[in-house]
């Protein structure tokens, strides 16, 4: 083989392997741009389950994002006014819509068959104050949105802060009306009023006042006038409201031995057993 053949045949040889190099660093380069649009899929729908991947209550699990209790999904709303301890009114949606206070129950400042009770005018006083002093916010529940009455049922906030767990933890509210699947915030509420009861704040105070079914006031009325009777026996009877309460005869008694009478502002229907319109006699 001559030296000229020799020559010309590594020279192609040398081409061929350049060719080959050129082809094999196109291919790899093809397979990246390929695979890349796929990791780029992969990686933003990754982003979006994230994004996606919270709680049913809407709280972010982040320790370091995590909002304060109560203030996920809430709305602004304007007070109207104050009704009692557990109700108020307020603007929503352009309309003047009253608010039920969900999981708590205070006693009543007006009741057509409770009438007054105690400590009614003071829940009333301090919800009416808080409702006051800041702005007013409502966070609905994943049940029912209103009660049997059309009221709304709501969490209602100022500045972020509860209003219900406020006053339970002044004795002044209980945890009440519990109906699933309203319980976002009963946890908390209960812990509020375990502390509230141990401390004896507000109508914890007075044995047997609050419970389970209620607030145990009694429903007695008396007749009297201004002057202490009636001046026209056929004149419809004046009534007036229990002004001093006791949770018992023991307790009345420490202030009145011998009981009293029912037209007394002290007189329960409930302390007068045999019913001879004399309470806690002896």
């Amino acid at each position: 083989m001559s030296f000229s053949f020799r020559k010309m045949l590594v020279l192609v040889l040398i081409g061929s392997v350049l060719i080959f190099s050129g082809c094999g660093s196109t291919l790899t380069n093809e397979d990246d741009e390929q695979y890349a649009p796929i990791d780029k899929e992969s990686t933003l729908q990754n982003e979006e389950s994230t994004k996606d991947d919270k709680p049913l209550s809407g709280k972010s699990t982040s320790s370091t994002t995590a909002p304060k209790a109560g203030t996920t999904d809430q709305i602004p709303v304007t007070l109207v006014s104050t009704t009692d301890g557990d109700t108020i009114r307020v603007m929503y949606k352009g309309e003047n819509e009253p608010v039920r206070y969900l999981l708590i129950d205070t006693p009543e400042t007006n009741h057509p068959r409770l009438g007054k009770q105690p400590f009614g005018e003071e829940a009333k006083e301090l919800n009416r104050q808080l409702v006051n002093s800041g702005d007013l916010t409502l966070e609905f529940d994943v049940g029912e949105k209103r009660d049997k009455y059309g009221r709304l049922l709501a969490y209602v906030y100022v500045d972020g802060k509860s209003v219900q767990e406020t006053l339970i933890s002044n004795g002044l509210a209980r945890v009440a009306y519990i109906y699933p699947p309203n319980t976002r915030h009963l946890t908390p509420y209960e812990e509020a009023q375990l502390v509230a009861k141990s401390k004896k704040l507000g109508f914890w105070a007075v044995e047997d006042y609050a419970t389970d079914s209620g607030f145990n006031s009694g429903s007695s009325t008396n007749t009297e006038t201004s002057s202490g009777a009636s001046s026209n026996p056929s004149a419809p009877a004046a009534t007036t409201k229990t002004t001093e309460w006791f949770d018992n005869c023991t307790h009345l008694r420490t202030k009145y031995p011998n009981g009293v009478a029912s037209d007394h502002p002290a007189y329960q229907a409930k302390m007068d057993r045999d019913k001879d319109n004399f309470a806690c006699e002896r």
